[in-house]
């Protein structure tokens, strides 16, 4: 792979993924939200101390998707930014409309 691909996917599709266990999801949402509810599997990588060096530099080598996503579509942009800075090489997927797009979708919520 020469560099990164930043591409916008619907939730439905994520859903797809993650029920196909084709999905490595992170969460840049802040750990209080990430606490309140989250998308089961999905890791948090809270933007406020995003950490590029926490995912691996070359993408994933299992043929999963990297998915990224916040409460609404935004910081995970921001997010996205914050990898290509950092080098990372590969295909970074963005949910469209976060995790209420997710909820929107169809898509089942882990509450505490």
């Amino acid at each position: 792979m020469s560099g990164l691909t930043i591409q916008m996917i619907d939730p439905s599709t994520v859903l797809q993924w993650v029920k196909d266990g084709k999905a490595f999801v992170v969460d840049v949402r802040e750990p209080h939200e990430f606490a309140s509810y989250r998308i089961e599997g999905a890791i948090s990588n809270p933007l406020s101390r995003f950490n590029p060096n926490f995912l691996p530099a070359e993408g994933l080598e299992d043929g999963k998707e990297l998915v990224f996503h916040c409460h609404s579509g935004v910081r995970c942009g921001h997010a996205a930014e914050m990898m290509r800075l950092s080098g990372f090489k590969g295909t970074l997927n963005r949910m469209a409309g976060g995790i209420v797009g997710w909820h929107q979708a169809g898509g089942p919520l882990v509450q505490d």
